[in-house]
């Protein structure tokens, strides 16, 4: 059997499991899966035939793996159509499934992270079943990995922060652009990793010519750090917020879902129209195929389009 503790982390043992299932099971897909609310992510995949890549989202409730889960369906079956909660699913519906593979990836908490499962056209040997055993110690070195990864993931990110402190923007003290795309791009990576979720919020203020060309540059200088402030203090401590520009703030609502980002944006609005600041918010979530950057641009739209119907806050 292999040996996956000598690969570093949770994403390439993952790798590595996957092909060499792949080859002593012959499944012409397998992957390495995160569950997201409603989302079923697949965060590694070996595929020979079904067209599945990493960041395809599928519905959970739609899958195998969900009935799996529940305890109406076996880890192992062979014949796929003969286990009722299977052949009703969805998705069987819209692929060709003979046989079937799902292992639960638990953490150390109990939590359901995802599974590790496999699907081929065609109905299997009974003899598969012998693989139970071998495909659940995979799956539980994988857990302990990933256990291992999350636990640093918090230290990571502070150290990544203390890397980019130098990268602030003098008037706020808050991250400058250089800043911003640096630790985005390293968020971007552990989303793609583990099939994190995220949030970006673009903000723009609304007053800010109007207030330098009426009461001069150091008015509009105040107006700029009191909504750095309030941004600051509105967010909580995993986030990131940077001044990108004149008037233009961004924000990175960490392992924040579609709830989690729509209350935090609700409470941002209130809080800078509360203390006077006018700002249009625009508001995107990260597609697991599409990524951060994609989901700034989307968040910058928003708020574009916020702008100019002036109703100081749309979502993307």
């Amino acid at each position: 059997m292999m040996d996956i503790y000598p690969y570093p982390d949770f994403s390439t043992a993952s790798v590595e499991v996957l092909k060499y299932l792949s080859q002593r099971l012959n499944f012409n897909l397998w992957m390495v899966t995160r569950t997201e609310g409603s989302d079923w992510i697949v965060l590694k995949a070996e595929d020979h035939g079904y067209g599945v890549k990493e960041g395809t989202v599928f519905r959970w409730a739609d899958s195998f793996c969900s009935q799996m889960v529940a305890g109406r369906g076996p880890r192992i079956a062979p014949c796929a159509s003969a286990v009722p909660a299977y052949a009703a699913t969805p998705i069987a519906q819209q692929v060709t499934i003979g046989a079937y593979v799902g292992i639960p990836l638990l953490l150390e908490s109990g939590a359901l992270f995802g599974t590790l499962c496999a699907i081929d056209p065609s109905p299997q040997s009974q003899a598969i079943a012998a693989e139970l055993p071998l495909i659940e110690l995979l799956a539980r070195l994988l857990c302990s990995l990933l256990d291992n990864d999350l636990k640093l993931t918090e230290q990571i990110r502070r150290t990544e922060r203390a890397k980019v402190e130098a990268m602030t923007d003098v008037l706020t003290g808050i991250y400058n652009r250089r800043g911003w795309e640096q630790l985005l791009t390293a968020e971007e990576n552990r989303c793609r990793s583990y099939g994190n979720s995220a949030c970006v919020v673009s903000i723009d203020l609304d007053d800010l010519k109007k207030v330098n060309d009426t009461y001069g540059h150091a008015s509009g200088d105040i107006l700029i750090r009191n909504a750095a402030q309030i941004i600051k203090s509105t967010i909580r401590k995993q986030d990131i917020v940077a001044r990108i520009g004149g008037d233009e703030f961004v924000i990175l609502l960490v392992d924040a879902g579609c709830e989690d980002g729509s209350i935090i944006v609700e409470r941002l609005h209130t809080q800078l129209f509360t203390q006077g600041v006018r700002a249009s918010i625009g508001l995107a979530f990260r597609n697991p195929s599409l990524g951060l950057g994609n989901a700034w641009q989307e968040a910058d739209q928003a708020m574009y389009i916020c702008k100019r119907s002036h109703k100081g806050m749309l979502r993307g």
